[in-house]
């Protein structure tokens, strides 16, 4: 009887499906699936409803827990499917004494047919004042490790549910985080992602309310041994002086960020209620780039936000070549009901599915571009599985013959396929 973790969404969640099937399994829970949510779109939502019914048709008497930010966010839709067994919030899903319960309440029968309140154990997520390491020794399958360092925000950009399913932003002890790294890299594992809901803000709820940077500089320095330490996404206007000087000095912080842009035009910015410019991004991604001048820039652009016009619109694409991005992440504007953005006066669909193809289209162009330009480069490559692995700016590379997972190689770039970059 097997206990399955179906996981959505983003690199946080990834790690905290691995925490919850460790968690879960030490409670006694078996032939179950958790299915860990996203709740960043209605798509999102409207995807693991559908995965939930495909999950009972295909394992009728397994019992289903849906967690993560849309069961947090979304509780009784969840609840009133008759294919979902417990409702668990985002705070209930990594404490162990929720797992022993859920365990006992499903061995009561607790589930199929059951009033739906019953089903749900959602506690208030603003409530939560700090976020505790959850020490695990890697990801099974993947050659790069993620360690949370934060979760929660305390923006609130009008498009955005997340800070409703995660809480306010609270920080993982800096000690933690660094003992967290050593550990993996004892066990075996070249390279970390630290990642959280809004990175950039670590450390303004702790003592002396160390940055990111400063996170970034202790982790390097006391655990000599890891090889590559990589960003996950990060606001740009948050970034600190000791981040920059980490880019600058430290060849072991990967050259690769994602950045949350979200828009290209100063109106729009203002009705997400972003805290930056479009010049603010400009400048950050030039500035950076002298520092590094090898450095890989993806971003998240929305289109067509509520009141976008086709020149506003014509500003998100100009940002793309205006930055030097090399990929995108394309969100069609997602009303999500509870947010400011969703009163909005809204772009018809059409229109909004017909910009995100044009910026999808965009970010290929751009993506063309920096593959042609890494051509000739030697790049170190993290070998994934079979014949890929990537390079510290993130890009994928198919090698020139196999190598086991986790191998640094050094390569030369041939050439590319519009896709992936080939090694000599």
């Amino acid at each position: 009887m097997a206990l399955d973790v179906v996981t959505f969404g983003c690199r946080l969640n990834a790690y905290e499906s691995e925490a919850m099937r460790r968690t879960a399994a030490a409670a006694g829970l078996d032939d179950a699936v958790i299915v860990n949510t996203c709740a960043v779109t209605g798509e999102a939502v409207r995807q693991a409803r559908q995965a939930i019914r495909r999950l009972r048709r295909e394992r009728p008497q397994a019992r289903i827990i849906v967690t993560g930010c849309a069961a947090q966010t979304e509780p009784a839709t969840f609840a009133a499917m008759g294919e979902v067994d417990r409702v668990l919030g985002n705070r209930e899903k990594l404490d162990a004494a929720a797992w022993t319960r859920t365990r006992a309440a499903l061995a009561a029968g607790a589930g199929f047919g059951i009033d739906r309140a019953e089903k749900i154990a959602v506690a208030d997520i603003m409530a939560v004042q700090e976020t505790a390491p959850h020490l695990i020794d890697g990801l099974d399958g993947r050659v790069r490790a993620f360690v949370q360092v934060q979760n929660g925000c305390d923006h609130r950009c009008t498009f955005c549910i997340i800070p409703y399913g995660r809480g306010p932003s609270r920080s993982v002890p800096m000690g933690a985080v660094v003992a967290q790294v050593r550990r993996l890299v004892d066990n075996g594992y070249r390279e970390v992602v630290l990642t959280g809901v809004d990175i950039t803000s670590y450390g303004g709820d702790l003592p002396g309310a160390p940055g990111l940077g400063r996170l970034v500089q202790q982790i390097l320095k006391h655990v000599p041994d890891l090889d590559r330490l990589r960003l996950s996404s990060i606001d740009s206007v948050e970034a600190d002086a000791d981040l920059l000087d980490a880019f600058a000095q430290e060849p072991r912080l990967m050259p690769h960020l994602h950045l949350s842009l979200q828009a290209g035009d100063d109106m729009i910015l203002k009705r997400m209620k972003r805290r930056h410019l479009r010049a603010d991004a400009i400048a950050f991604c030039e500035r950076v780039r002298r520092l590094r001048p090898d450095v890989a820039f993806g971003a998240d652009i929305i289109a067509g936000f509520p009141t976008e016009s086709e020149d506003m619109f014509a500003r998100s694409l100009d940002l793309v070549d205006a930055c030097g991005l090399a990929h995108l992440h394309v969100f069609p504007f997602s009303p999500r009901p509870g947010t400011p953005a969703a009163r909005m006066p809204q772009v018809a669909r059409p229109i909004v599915k017909e910009r995100a193809r044009r910026l999808r289209e965009r970010g290929a162009a751009a993506l063309a571009r920096h593959l042609d330009g890494e051509v000739g480069a030697r790049r170190q490559v993290l070998a994934e599985s079979g014949q890929v692995g990537r390079t510290g700016q993130f890009m994928p590379v198919r090698l020139a013959a196999p190598a086991a997972p986790g191998m640094l190689l050094d390569v030369t770039i041939s050439g590319h396929d519009g896709r992936q970059l080939l090694a000599a």
